[in-house]
């Protein structure tokens, strides 16, 4: 089946759901789901973005920018999942709790709207990674329809782009939990300081970057095509990571890739 008939299936299963909840984070994924649900279905669509301490403030003001141009109805729910403390304690299973906590809102808004189901921008680039959160969701019953219509995160791309999205080559992103090792104690002070660096590197060029947090070291990383980059503005990243309370400030030799703190798992 080509690319194209599978963009249709995804429209397919999700118009034979008659209304459907999209847990939308404004990413590539969750965005052409959005998308193409909005083409299936119309106002029987919705989108539930749940904003945390986990979630960059720059985010909020993305999806909103994504829903406002593309004509999705948002909402925006928050989600308390730092009184979790066993969340907080950061296990390797820490987005399972979070998903679950997560799968709680959807469903009641849900319930509430008079939607048969919720879905999420899961793809089959997902399950060859470490991701619990997906086992939750499946567990939830929360649909997902680009895993079953066997679409990629490329594939994802090559979509959006091909329908003139102008969101198809936005740099990935992940919940700012992820920038701290599994076993460190996640606190809203780490996620600030991770959110406020990773800002500062995103206003001085690099659309791509992730600041992980190894107690009061600052391990950067950066596409390798950015490395020269940013090893020339050196004293300007090290004096502001310094500043905002970073004791060490490094650069990852082995350069930016997604998931990186599961690689000792």
């Amino acid at each position: 089946m080509d690319l194209f008939a599978r963009r249709e299936l995804v429209k397919q299963k999700i118009a034979e759901k008659g209304s459907v909840l999209i847990a939308f984070s404004g990413g590539v994924d969750s965005s052409l789901l959005a998308v193409l649900a909005r083409e299936a279905l119309g106002a029987k669509s919705r989108c539930v973005f749940l904003d945390s301490p986990l979630v960059p403030r720059a985010a909020i003001a993305e999806a909103e920018d994504i829903a406002r141009k593309h004509g999705l109805e948002l909402e925006i729910i928050s989600l308390n999942i730092m009184d979790d403390e066993l969340f907080c304690a950061n296990p390797a299973d820490r987005c399972y709790r979070c998903k679950k906590k997560s799968a709680v809102i959807l469903k009641r808004r849900s319930g509430e709207l008079g939607f048969t189901c919720i879905a999420d921008g899961m793809n089959i680039s997902d399950t060859g990674e470490h991701r619990p959160g997906l086992a939750a969701s499946a567990e939830e019953g929360i649909m997902h329809p680009f895993i079953e219509a066997s679409i990629s995160k490329a594939d994802i791309r090559t979509l959006a782009r091909d329908m003139g999205l102008m969101f198809w080559n936005k740099p990935s992103a992940a919940c700012l939990a992820s920038r701290i090792p599994y076993g460190d104690e996640i606190t809203q002070e780490k996620l600030h300081m991770v959110e406020e660096a990773e800002a500062f590197l995103h206003m001085v060029g690099f659309s791509q970057v992730r600041v992980r947090v190894h107690r009061n070291i600052a391990r950067i990383e950066v596409p390798k095509e950015d490395m020269n980059k940013i090893i020339s503005i050196h004293p300007d990243v090290t004096t502001t990571l310094k500043s905002i309370g970073f004791s060490y400030v490094t650069l990852d030799i082995e350069g930016y890739r997604s998931g990186s703190m599961d690689e000792i798992l």
